[in-house]
């Protein structure tokens, strides 16, 4: 990471705007802590990028939730169930869910989404979005700067490195379960439903009159 900002410069913010703008906890930590042990990485800047990069990001799912609805998330494995949690998560929690959906595991990628069909106003969103984003931001940078004053340069490496391979594997593994999934099956045209003929009326019935013994 240290390697990639020296040879980068200025443009491994926009590198990280970008990271950010998907989903970027793992390459923000990474950051953080590679400018704490060589201080290559300014974290305000860092901490800016990554912010403006996030917010654009849902953003985009917001708008794209709120225009199609659920067919933006089609393509996402388990989409249609984790946009149901996330819908029962805003019903019940409203404004902090929002601020807080970056950090709950299952609703991340679809949450914005979710507001989006949910029909939240857009500016209340953008403004909600805006805040949550600069909180993930500072987090995930003061969690990788602190760790390298707390593990120490070393341990930091061998955890980040840890955690990346961890995260490979798990991509692999998704990426991997999404080529396997079956096409989903075509809808089956129904058969046109044979008129039936139509019956003669039936002859009516002359009233009769219930005669009374005397």
């Amino acid at each position: 990471m240290a390697e990639f900002w020296a040879e980068w410069g200025n443009l491994a913010y926009l590198a990280a705007a970008a990271w950010a703008f998907f989903e970027g906890e793992t390459f923000v930590i990474l950051a953080a802590a590679a400018g704490q042990a060589t201080r290559l990485v300014d974290p305000w800047l860092l901490m800016l990028s990554v912010w403006i990069g996030s917010f654009l990001g849902d953003q985009l799912w917001f708008t794209l939730g709120q225009r199609y609805g659920l067919r933006a998330l089609r393509r996402i494995p388990g989409g249609e169930k984790r946009i149901a949690s996330a819908l029962r998560f805003l019903e019940r929690y409203g404004t902090l869910f929002v601020l807080s959906f970056r950090f709950v595991y299952g609703v991340r990628n679809v949450a914005s989404a979710a507001c989006g069909i949910a029909g939240m106003p857009r500016l209340r969103f953008a403004l909600l979005n805006f805040i949550a984003a600069g909180l993930w931001a500072g987090s995930f940078v003061a969690a990788g700067w602190f760790a390298v004053a707390w593990l120490g340069e070393k341990a930091t490496s061998h955890a980040l490195a840890g955690i990346g391979v961890i995260v490979v594997l798990y991509l692999a593994y998704r990426l991997f379960q999404f080529w396997r999934r079956p096409p989903a099956p075509r809808r089956e045209e129904r058969p046109p439903v044979a008129r039936t003929q139509e019956l003669p009326p039936a002859p009516e019935r002359k009233p009769t009159l219930n005669r009374m013994a005397v």
